[in-house]
């Protein structure tokens, strides 16, 4: 039985049309946008049992795929590499390579988070405790837009109930790791013990040890895409655990980097079977808080002049709930929950709020108070005690 592959002219110069494209516009992105435009769609398929399927937009992942399947070059693929067939190439190699140029370097434009505006710091770093890899997304909530990283798997399969699948914010982990990273770089100890060994040198390792602490100083002034490339240059990889956070630090790449003389890190080397590498962790977990994750650090149970506005706007209703009832006017209790629509139960929990010692009052609208105290919360202790003292101990502030 002859089991050749046959070119179908028509769908032949569909494939042609769509690499010459890529080349010319160098985006899948905006290739995409152009065979929408164009009206190019998917091959209909049918299967034995009559079932009709294809004839859509072709999406992102499949036109990436289409731009990289060797089939088209003339060859075919068996357990990683690639054999000559004995079918017609429907691609010639000067465009092929042309546009697997134009595919990896906005590969690595990518990685380095070139041209972003607001660039993932750690994307293509992050792993979970599955060992796999973590991929920068988003969301936008009446306007807000939400930066995430989110396990691979769960990437592809939004539905999957992949165990150990994470969905982590992007602020409170790129947070934890650039202060941690902070505070490498301004302990003389930790650094010359990294780099101790690399560098022999007594004046070599003075050096370094100044330029870290001038990194570290200049750090939260660096813009995100040096910040960003600096991660590159000196982590390997970063592990997602259940109770903390590894960062494994490349000290041969780290003395680059302070001699400003950084190497190109290989997509390969993340840092999993290396035993060169030093590993700072950081204690830390996932807890909702309301109806978000947050990652909450061992040792940082309070919020730093981040205030949330859920927990402000509870206060702000609840005092000015309470005016109003004071003022008069006719107004009560029963009254309020007709206006709003809400139960008398909502009401008298919001009233309570009104009770709370000056100090707790004042922490919540500037933002210091517990990491764990949320609006869902407070609203939820409706049998917190009046006493200011036990105040404090209920909710965390003692």
């Amino acid at each position: 039985m002859d089991r050749r592959l046959v070119v179908h002219a028509q769908e032949a110069q569909t494939v042609r049309r769509i690499f010459r494209k890529h080349a010319e516009l160098g985006s899948v992105h905006k290739l995409k946008e152009a065979l929408d435009a164009e009206g190019i769609l998917s091959k209909d398929r049918k299967t034995k049992s009559g079932r009709v399927w294809g004839g859509k937009p072709l999406a992102r992942g499949a036109l990436y795929a289409m731009l990289q399947n060797r089939i088209y070059l003339g060859e075919v693929v068996h357990k990683g590499k690639s054999y000559p067939g004995e079918h017609e190439a429907i691609i010639d190699r000067e465009l092929w390579d042309q546009v697997q140029e134009k595919l990896k370097a906005n590969r690595v434009a990518w990685e380095r988070g070139a041209g972003a505006k607001d660039p993932s710091l750690l994307a293509g770093l992050l792993h979970d405790d599955l060992g796999e890899r973590m991929t920068p997304t988003h969301a936008v909530k009446r306007g807000k837009r939400y930066r995430y990283y989110v396990s691979r798997p769960l990437v592809l399969n939004p539905k999957s109930a992949a165990k150990g699948g994470r969905r982590i914010p992007a602020g409170d982990i790129e947070q934890v790791v650039t202060q941690r990273l902070q505070a490498f770089l301004s302990s003389d100890k930790e650094l010359l013990d990294a780099v101790g060994a690399f560098v022999p040198d007594a004046m070599e390792q003075k050096r370094l040890v100044d330029a870290a602490a001038s990194l570290a100083k200049e750090w939260p002034r660096l813009e995100r895409a040096k910040v960003r490339g600096l991660m590159r240059a000196s982590i390997p990889r970063i592990d997602i655990h259940p109770e903390r956070v590894d960062i494994l630090i490349s000290p041969a790449r780290l003395a680059g980097v302070l001699r400003d003389d950084p190497a190109d890190p290989s997509p390969a080397d993340d840092g999993a079977s290396s035993d060169t590498h030093l590993t700072l962790s950081v204690p830390a977990r996932l807890r909702r808080t309301g109806m978000e994750l947050k990652m909450l650090v061992e040792g940082e149970s309070r919020h730093e002049g981040k205030t949330d506005r859920s927990l402000v706007r509870l206060i702000v209703k609840a005092h000015a709930l309470r005016e109003k009832l004071e003022a008069g006017g006719g107004m009560d209790i029963g009254g309020m929950t007709k206006r709003w629509g809400t139960g008398r139960c909502y009401v008298t929990r919001l009233l309570r709020l009104t009770f709370l010692a000056p100090d707790i009052t004042q922490a919540i609208l500037e933002g210091c108070h517990p990491k764990d105290l949320t609006a869902a919360r407070l609203m939820r202790s409706t049998r917190f005690p009046l006493g200011w003292r036990e105040q404090r101990e209920a909710l965390g502030f003692a």
